[in-house]
């Protein structure tokens, strides 16, 4: 890959560390940390709240606990800590992480399904369901909020909750620049810096370098990041505009057979190098909102505050994938370049209201995305002058877009000084469509429309409430809807032309009870949960780069979810999260043998296991702080089998791995600090497959975790 070996790519990113550097000579900013009695969350919550009183699952995930577990690249570094989601990083940089919550995402092939994903309040899902989060800045944020289940209505299209990144506020000024190094050719180097303004207006600007090789050939990838945001805000008002760049190639060196995995599970599939795949992604977005404090005397005092919110983006992405020339063949196929460029937009308002105990939230939401994609064969010429790997002729010309329309309500009625209930709507439609401009094959236009009204109500109990400590139970249900994506109704399972328009949005109901005790030195959360799901989507057939899908009936989902945190004496911290999943179907049905097929074949019976969920994980963590030699800490995580596809016929074997890391912090005079982290994961160099490509038709459906491996970050922080 050539873009990964630019220099001229070092420089620009140099060049921009340095501008960022020079810029900051006028002030610094100084990040907050939230500490564990700090924890406040502002996801599905109608006023930023504690972790303990929410009445739902919700954990956080602060900023100290995010820079500790990685060199701030991918998502799946931290969310090991958090019970119910499952973040499997696949070591191939050309797809994106595995993010499932209760199971929900799960089958996704590529993106993220099943979840609502939000950065600084940007969705980053678009409206048909389907997310991605490589542009998340990790080092920006000041926590992460991941709520699991549908039990919000502020959030649309999902059924498996919400992940969402705040940023941190800039508060003083400050400087911040880190270098990263690590095992596989892991080079990083990162710098930001915050502006406290004066006037009310402050601003921070940051950037980001990354290059990988790998510990897989044909593997390598390299990420830049670039992000803006200004800020102002008087007694009354706060106004935010952000401004983000992403910029990711990656070679893909494609998933495993079993007996490729067993001889060499760190091997890249032949046709990796022979189709030479890869992916290129670009993304830009701006966005802006606006928070408005209303008077005491306007309507009575009854209106609190409004909000507004709106963004917009372009997403460009080509991809070349392994698919033989024969195959192209089919007059059907669109061939085996992936080549779209997408423009998405959206407008969320809502207006909070105080009806004496009664606080309400009422608003309305718009979003729309428009993908011109475009099919290429990967190859050119014929016989002994054909290359491969390469962009080819035009197979597939089309414009899809998908748009939602959204009015919600929820409310929440503190009853007595013990109890608070909760209720909400949310009302929708979503519109889906395509466009077809390459008639040879077929017109493979078509249109389709869901319209769907979820409820959701809770009830939260402070059971106890003695000085220090609490105890706080609350029962919540819900219902949630998943909508097929654009990429799931583009093809039909006997290849004939048009939208699979006999595809159904799965929904689903579920139930939840958990406890949430805390007292000065330790925090547990515990929630058991029940879902039962109507018109599952599944994956039918994924083989020669396309996949169609199925509703597959009934399925359930049953769980516990713990997760504690205790500080025994001072300077010693254990934490420990557990998950036990039951992800199973209710209803029988067939399912295609790998190979493109129009008939299911397969028996799939009523009780095997949804492919890709983990039925059992848990992760601890003890450390040991001191102020002069820092803080050590040893780690472990286990997971369970996982089934490879919906008959169940194969799994990747369960695992556990251990870590050992050390950090420790320096002054450097008032105004500046050092600190430096150090990890060894997977200490003892256990072989294991971090995840699975779920129902792929050419069986190759084991990715290989990665091998023992060293990161070491440096952090420079200079306040001025």
């Amino acid at each position: 890959m050539t873009r990964l070996n630019d220099p001229r790519r070092w420089l620009r990113l140099h060049t921009l560390a340095a501008a960022s550097a020079v810029a900051c000579a006028a002030g610094t900013q100084a990040q907050s940390v939230v500490t564990p009695t700090e924890e406040v969350v502002v996801t599905g919550s109608l006023t930023p709240q504690r972790v303990q009183d929410a009445p739902f699952a919700i954990t956080v995930v602060d900023r100290e606990a995010l820079r500790r577990s990685g060199p701030l690249i991918n998502l799946s570094e931290a969310m090991s800590q958090v019970p119910g989601v499952v973040v499997n990083n696949r070591g191939n940089y050309a797809q994106d992480l595995q993010i499932s919550s209760r199971g929900f995402g799960a089958r996704a092939a590529f993106g993220v399904r099943g979840l609502r994903l939000v950065a600084d309040g940007i969705p980053a899902s678009g409206p048909d369901g389907q997310g991605q989060v490589a542009h998340f800045d990790l080092a920006g944020a000041q926590r992460i909020e991941v709520l699991r289940g549908p039990f919000s209505v502020l959030y649309g299209n999902s059924s498996g909750g919400v992940i969402a990144l705040v940023g941190a506020p800039v508060k003083t000024s400050e400087l911040e620049v880190g270098v990263d190094a690590g095992s596989f050719g892991l080079r990083q180097v990162r710098g930001s810096v915050g502006l406290a303004l004066g006037q009310g207006f402050d601003a921070r600007l940051s950037a980001a370098h990354m290059e990988v090789e790998g510990f897989r050939p044909h593997s390598a990838a390299q990420r830049d990041l670039g992000q803006a945001r200004l800020g102002w805000q008087n007694e009354t008002d706060r106004v935010v505009l952000q401004l983000g760049s992403y910029d990711q190639p990656a070679d893909d060196p494609l998933g495993l057979t079993r007996a490729d995995f067993n001889a060499n599970p760190y091997q890249t599939a032949s046709q990796a190098t022979q189709f030479n795949t890869r992916k290129t992604a670009r993304q830009t977005q701006a966005g802006v909102s606006w928070r408005h404090l209303f008077s005491a005397d306007t309507l009575g005092g009854v209106l609190r505050e409004g909000q507004v919110a709106v963004y917009s983006g372009d997403r460009s992405v080509t991809q070349w994938q392994a698919i033989p020339a024969a195959t192209q063949a089919n007059p059907r196929h669109g061939g085996g370049v992936v080549d779209f460029d997408r423009a998405y937009s959206g407008v969320d308002a809502r207006l909070r209201w105080g009806l004496g105990p009664v606080e309400l939230v009422t608003g309305v939401a718009q979003e729309r995305q428009r993908d011109d994609r475009r099919g290429y064969e990967n190859f050119t010429g014929t016989g002994a002058s054909q290359v491969l790997g390469v962009t080819g002729k035009l197979r597939r010309d089309e414009q899809n877009t998908a748009t939602s329309r959204d009015v919600y309500t929820q409310a929440e009625w503190a009853f007595s000084p013990d109890w608070v209930a909760s209720a909400g709507v949310r009302s929708g439609k979503v519109r889906m469509s395509a466009r077809d401009a390459y008639l040879s094959n077929g017109d493979d236009s078509g249109d389709l429309s869901f319209s769907y009204t979820n409820p959701v109500a809770g009830v939260r109990w402070q059971a106890l409430k003695d000085g220090s400590r609490s105890l706080q139970v609350h029962a919540s249900a819900a219902r949630g809807f998943e909508a097929p994506t654009l990429g799931e109704l583009a093809y039909k399972p006997d290849g004939s032309a048009g939208f699979n328009t006999a595809l159904k949005p799965q929904t689903s109901r579920q139930l939840e009870l958990g406890l949430k005790y805390r007292e000065p030195a330790l925090a547990v959360d515990a929630v058991v949960f029940d879902t039962r799901v109507s018109d599952e989507l599944a994956t039918l057939s994924n083989s020669g780069g396309r996949s169609t899908f199925q509703n597959v009936g009934a399925t359930q989902r049953r769980g516990l979810e713990l997760s504690g945190r205790w500080e025994p004496t001072r300077g010693w911290r254990t934490q420990a999260a557990l998950t036990w999943l039951d992800a199973t179907y209710s209803d029988a049905f067939k399912a295609c043998a790998g190979t493109p097929c129009t008939t299911p074949t397969v028996d799939v019976p009523a009780g095997n296991r949804i492919a890709g969920t983990q039925g059992r994980s848990a992760w601890a963590e003890l450390a040991w702080r001191d102020s002069a030699w820092g803080e050590f800490a040893l780690e472990a995580r286990g997971v369970g089998r996982v089934a490879v596809n919906d008959s169940n016929s194969d799994f990747a074997p369960g695992y556990g791995l251990a870590a050992l890391r050390w950090s420790q912090q320096w002054k450097l005079g008032q105004a500046q600090r050092l600190e430096l982290t150090a990890r060894i994961d997977n200490l003892a160099d256990r072989v294991y497959a971090g995840s699975v490509i779920v129902g792929d038709g050419n069986g190759r459906f084991f990715e290989a975790g990665a091998p023992r491996s060293v990161w070491v970050g440096v952090r420079w922080v200079n306040g001025l």
